[in-house]
């Protein structure tokens, strides 16, 4: 396991390594890359959040991680309130296992 893991770390180094070389192997005369959304298509909420990306990567980062939670909790809350609908009792359940 210990060689396998050696194996994994020196891949992982050589990737880093290589990595800034592979990003200049178009040369002097190549431009600089531009990542934006295509917002065309997009109205409303979908809109604002692929513009806000296009603007600020930063700002779309810290959107992206505090929305993340939180649409977590409600997604979970959501699903607690459907299976004690249908009959599901994850409060008082006894464990089978002894």
């Amino acid at each position: 396991m210990r060689k396998l893991w050696v194996k994994i770390t020196g891949l992982a180094i050589m990737l880093i390594a290589v990595l800034p070389q592979i990003a200049l192997a178009a040369g002097e005369k190549a431009t600089p890359l531009v990542i934006v959304a295509d917002t065309r298509r997009f109205t409303g909420w979908e809109a604002w959040f692929s513009n806000l990306y296009n603007e600020s990567h930063i700002y779309f980062a810290l959107l992206t991680v505090a929305v993340i939670p939180i649409v977590g909790v409600i997604l979970g809350l959501l699903a607690d309130v459907v299976m004690s609908r249908i009959g599901i009792d994850l409060h008082s359940r006894e464990l089978a296992e002894h």
